[in-house]
């Protein structure tokens, strides 16, 4: 298979580690990028140029990119250490290139069809594998770029979980995390330099952790703690919030007619305290959403429920709609909570593709006249929703009913959605 770029996979074992095929790759090779630590791995016979990725990354492969494409016209875009006469270009990768790893980034910038990839095993296959864990049935959460917010939406009692660490201060900051979640007996083993003669275990709880691995670490978590499910409707007191909230049995309702799918975007218009979204996210786990908001007090709430939830490097904050929609990724699914208008309802329907979805929910009587306008010149299905709760009235209990909801749901079926 001939490829303009060729990706190895290697671990911290070096280059003994290899099989046969990639030192036979890395042996021919005539220029090869990696970080400066992946480099050093290569023994003297590699007679390749080395080049040093620099930061950011992406700037420098967008650049890499554009020095081989053929269509290219713009010379200032070219730089000289990426070309060989012709020859492919070698990239270095830790373990398995396409798992986590600057394989997937290639892919995307050149096409599948360019870039062939040569597999070690992956840092968590490595791990699963000491530990004796069954790698089907553990979680693993990359902790490499994303905040360490993110791995409190995998913690529930009795799960296991494998963290790919950004550096050595990553356990410590997991440990601090687990702990004040009301994880703090959770067992935690740090595999630091895995497959290299420096490899090293360290373990212990959460609570007491004070371990001191290498930067080149992955942390197992055997979870200890209160069961969390991803049913939608979590309790109001989850979120904070000045009252701009949509409570939770509407919320359950909502969510579970958005019908939250991964790989999918949600558009969250007048997001209040960003709850629909973040439900939506604790569900389509490679979903990503983009909430739209006027008020700077709310984004605020929205930021700090999106980390507490583990979902801010998956949410995305903007403005105030309709003005704020232009320009965003286009939607699979919308919410519209709030600044319901003809011309927001107008734009958001023009923005869904074919087998897109809509979900309004309206509380007065001007928003309700506007569902129904849209239901019936889109069709759809419009439902009104009063829940009651139980509530003292003197020394008795009492029924106390919440304003009442109508909510109209839509399939976009034509193909006349925004290009």
């Amino acid at each position: 298979m001939s490829a303009d770029v060729i990706v190895v996979g290697v671990g911290a074992d070096g280059w003994s580690g290899l099989a046969a095929a990639a030192q036979a790759e890395l042996s021919r090779a005539r220029i090869v990028y990696g970080s400066i630590r992946q480099l050093r791995l290569l023994p003297g016979e590699v007679r390749a140029d080395r080049v040093v990725w620099r930061s950011p990354m992406s700037a420098h492969l967008a650049e890499l990119a554009r020095s081989i494409d053929p269509d290219s016209t713009n010379p200032d875009s070219i730089n000289p250490d990426s070309t060989a006469a012709g020859a492919p270009i070698h990239v270095l990768a830790s373990g398995d290139p396409m798992f986590h790893g600057v394989g997937a980034s290639l892919v995307r910038a050149f096409g599948a069809e360019r870039v062939r990839v040569i597999p070690h095993p992956s840092s968590a296959s490595l791990a699963a594998a000491r530990l004796g864990w069954d790698l089907a049935r553990t979680r693993v959460v990359s902790l490499v770029t994303a905040p360490v917010e993110t791995l409190l939406g995998h913690l529930t009692g009795g799960a296991r979980t494998l963290v790919l660490s950004r550096d050595a201060a990553t356990p410590a900051d997991v440990a601090d995390l687990l702990t004040a979640a009301g994880f703090g007996a959770s067992s935690m083993t740090v595999l630091s330099d895995l497959g290299a003669r420096t490899e090293r275990v360290d373990s212990g709880h959460a609570a007491t952790w004070t371990g001191t691995p290498s930067p080149l670490n992955i942390v197992a978590v055997d979870c200890v703690g209160p069961a969390h499910s991803r049913a939608p409707g979590l309790d109001d007191d989850e979120f904070t919030n000045d009252g701009q909230l949509t409570k939770r049995p509407i919320r359950a309702l909502t969510v579970s007619a958005l019908r939250p799918a991964d790989g999918q975007t949600l558009w969250d218009i007048g997001a209040g305290a960003g709850s629909i979204g973040i439900e939506w996210l604790r569900l389509a786990q490679t979903g990503r959403a983009v909430a739209f908001e006027a008020d700077p007090a709310r984004t605020s709430h929205i930021v700090d429920n999106a980390r507490r939830h583990g979902v801010a490097d998956r949410l995305e904050l903007r403005g105030a709609a309709p003005d704020a929609l232009t320009d965003a990724p286009r939607p699979d699914t919308v919410f519209v909570g709030g600044g319901l208008s003809a011309d927001l309802l107008e734009r958001a329907w023009a923005a869904l593709p074919t087998g897109g979805r809509i979900v309004a929910n309206a509380v007065t009587l001007q928003t309700e006249r506007l569902i129904s306008d849209a239901a019936d010149r889109w069709g759809g299905d419009l439902m009104r929703v009063s829940v009651e709760r139980a509530a003292p009235l003197g020394r008795s209990t009492a029924w106390r009913p919440a304003l009442p909801i109508v909510q109209w749901t839509a399939v976009r079926t034509d193909d006349e959605g925004m290009r």
